[in-house]
C-alpha cells in the first residue's frame, strides 16, 4: 500500500511540474506583460546604460580622495563598483525570468539560496568565533522565521495570492534576510563573547548547582536585547530622517505616496518580527551548545574564523606577580600569616 501511495504522489508532483512554466523567452508577449516589465514601462523616463555612467562618474570623487590622501582605496572602489553593476545585472536578469514564469520551484530555489547565503556570510565571514552546527543552526533559524513571516504577511497584510507571488514575495524575504542576519550576527557574537569574559561567573553558578537554563538565561536576555536594538530604534525614528528605501522606491515608480507609507510600515513590522524570532532561535542554540546537558561549560567549542598568532610571553618574576597581587586587591600568603601571629 505505501508502494502505491508512493507512485502516486510521484505521479501527481509530475503532472504539476509538467504544467509550471519553466522559461519564456524575452521577445514572447507574456515576457512583455509581466509585472517587472510593466512597472518599468510606467515610470516616467526609461533608464539605459549612459545613466549609469553618468551615476558612476561621481565615484571620482571617491577615487580622488584615496589618491589625495593616500589610502590605498582606489583599485577597491573600481572592483567594488564592477561588482555592483555585474551582480545587480545577472540579479535583474534572473529575476525577470522569475517574474515571468512564475514557477514555484523557482521562487523557493532563489529563496533557499538566499537562506544559504545569509547563513554563510553570519558563520564564516561576519562571527570572529563559530562553533560546531553554527551553519545549520544559522541557516534553520533565518530561513524558518523569514519564510514564515513572509507567506504571513503577503498572505494577510500585502492581500497576495497565492502569498509566494514572486513580484511581491522575493523582494520582501530578501529584506527579511538581510535584518535578519544582522540581529543573529550580533546575538550570538554577544553570546560567545558574555560566556567568554564571564568564565568565572558561569561556572561558579555551575558549582553551586544552577541549571543550564539559570546559567544561560542572563546572556540570552542580554543577547536578545543587544541584537533587537538597532531595529527597534530604526524603527522609531523611521520617517523622521529620511525617506526609507521601500517607501523611496514605490515613490520613484509612480505609486501613490500613501499606499508607499503603508507599504513600507507594513515590511518594518515584518522585519521586527522575523529579526526577533531568527535572534531568538539562534541564541538559544548558541547558548545550549556553549552550556552543555551535564551542564558545564564548553568554550573548548569555540572555533576561531581567522585566529592571530599567540605572542609567547615570559614568565613573571617575582616583584610583577607581588604588583599583580597588590593591584587586584590580594593579599599574599605570607602576609596573612603573618598579620594571623600578630594578631
Amino acid at each position: 500500500m505505501s508502494i502505491n501511495n508512493a507512485v502516486d504522489v510521484t505521479r501527481e508532483l509530475f503532472i504539476w511540474l509538467s504544467h509550471q512554466r519553466w522559461y519564456v523567452s524575452p521577445w514572447s508577449p507574456e515576457y512583455a506583460q509581466s509585472p517587472a516589465h510593466i512597472d518599468s514601462m510606467e515610470t516616467d523616463i526609461a533608464l539605459t546604460w549612459s545613466n549609469v555612467g553618468v551615476a558612476a562618474l561621481l565615484l571620482g570623487i571617491n577615487v580622488a580622495l584615496s589618491l589625495w590622501l593616500r589610502l590605498g582605496m582606489a583599485s577597491s572602489i573600481a572592483v567594488a563598483a564592477l561588482r555592483c553593476i555585474g551582480q545587480l545585472t545577472m540579479l535583474g536578469i534572473l529575476l525577470k525570468q522569475i517574474f515571468a514564469t512564475g514557477n514555484p520551484v523557482y521562487i523557493f530555489g532563489m529563496t533557499a539560496v538566499l537562506g544559504v547565503l545569509a547563513a554563510s556570510e553570519v558563520t564564516y565571514w561576519r562571527a570572529k568565533r563559530r562553533f560546531p552546527g553554527m551553519f545549520g543552526g544559522t541557516f534553520a533559524a533565518i530561513m524558518g522565521s523569514a519564510l514564515l513571516v513572509a507567506l504571513f504577511g503577503n498572505a494577510y497584510a500585502l492581500n497576495m495570492s497565492p502569498a509566494y507571488t514572486a513580484v511581491k514575495f522575493i523582494p520582501t524575504i530578501g529584506m527579511l534576510f538581510g535584518n535578519c542576519m544582522i540581529g543573529v550576527s550580533i546575538g550570538t557574537g554577544s553570546v560567545m563573547d558574555a560566556l567568554d569574559v564571564h568564565r568565572a561567573r558561569a561556572e561558579a553558578m555551575l558549582c553551586f548547582g544552577a541549571s543550564r537554563w539559570e546559567v544561560v538565561r542572563p546572556v540570552v536576555v542580554d543577547a536578545l536585547r543587544n541584537a533587537l536594538l538597532p531595529t527597534i530604534t530604526n524603527m522609531g525614528i523611521t520617517g523622521l530622517i529620511s525617506i526609507p528605501g521601500v517607501m523611496t522606491g514605490w515613490i520613484l515608480a509612480g505609486a501613490d505616496v500613501l499606499q508607499a507609507a503603508r507599504y513600507q510600515q507594513i515590511i518594518l513590522f515584518m522585519i521586527s518580527a522575523s529579526t526577533a524570532s531568527s535572534t531568538l532561535l539562534s541564541v538559544l542554540f548558541c547558548a545550549f551548545v556553549l552550556v552543555d546537558s551535564v551542564p558545564s561549560l564548553r568554550l573548548d567549542r569555540l572555533i576561531e574564523t581567522n585566529p592571530q598568532p599567540r605572542i609567547e610571553s615570559r614568565m613573571p618574576s617575582r616583584a610583577s606577580s607581588r604588583i599583580a597581587l597588590l593591584r587586584s586587591g590580594c593579599r599574599p600568603k605570607s602576609e596573612l600569616i603573618q598579620s594571623a601571629f600578630h594578631m
